[in-house]
């Protein structure tokens, strides 16, 4: 059953130039799925409407058979769905236990330590730790959170491709281990290999693709 559900979703910017066009989409529990496409086809547009930061311009978004503007997207935002962003948007005072605690329901240093940060490290500022280990801080904090949907945007983009494909590895893992629903959009054709559902977004409109297209 689907956790998210897209109908006849439409996007326009100023009402005027349309990024989105009728798009009809579902997302499943326990899988990973990757929107690839090319600069500015409106993919991070898609997940900000997914996560309700966005507001549609029609169509309806629903979590749980539940329209999420009727529910209310702020409630939808804080109580839904997690962000992973490009950027990490870590607390930058605090160190990485404290920012997993933000919104852990489970162990912090735990789930640190499966993302491969040592004891120590996960008692550093997060400003004394690499780039890949502050992604990683940031994919525990979404993990560690009790939402049903992770919502990533290009979350490899700031790592070589050694570290990228560890963090794909590590959210592939959890997302099945944990019964998580994650939304990658990305340029890597590596992700989009490894996922287990792809979409295209091309000109407003969305096709699911077979892995080998």
């Amino acid at each position: 059953m689907s956790v998210i559900k897209i109908v006849d979703l439409e996007y326009s910017y100023d009402g005027k130039r349309k990024i989105l066009n009728k798009i009809n989409m579902e997302f499943e529990e326990g899988k990973v799925y990757a929107i690839i496409g090319p600069s500015g086809c409106g993919k991070t547009t898609l997940l900000s409407l997914i996560g309700g930061l966005e507001e549609t311009s029609s169509g309806e978004i629903y979590f749980d058979n539940q329209e999420i503007k009727e529910y209310g997207l702020a409630k939808h935002r804080k109580n839904h769905v997690s962000f992973v962003f490009q950027n990490y948007n870590l607390i930058d005072y605090m160190n990485a236990i404290e920012n997993v605690k933000l919104t852990a329901k489970c162990d912090a240093g735990t789930i640190l330590e499966k993302m491969g940060l040592t004891k120590e490290e996960t008692k550093r500022n997060v400003l004394k730790l690499s780039g890949g280990q502050q992604q990683r801080v940031a994919i525990a904090r979404a993990l560690a959170s009790d939402t049903k949907v992770i919502l990533a945007d290009e979350p490899t983009g700031n790592l070589d491709e050694s570290m990228a494909k560890e963090i794909i590895n590590i959210l592939i893992e959890m997302a099945h281990k944990l019964k998580k629903c994650i939304i990658i959009v990305t340029h890597s054709n590596e992700i989009a290999k490894n996922v287990d559902v792809v979409y295209r977004l091309k000109r407003g409109m969305i096709q699911k693709i077979e892995k080998n297209d």
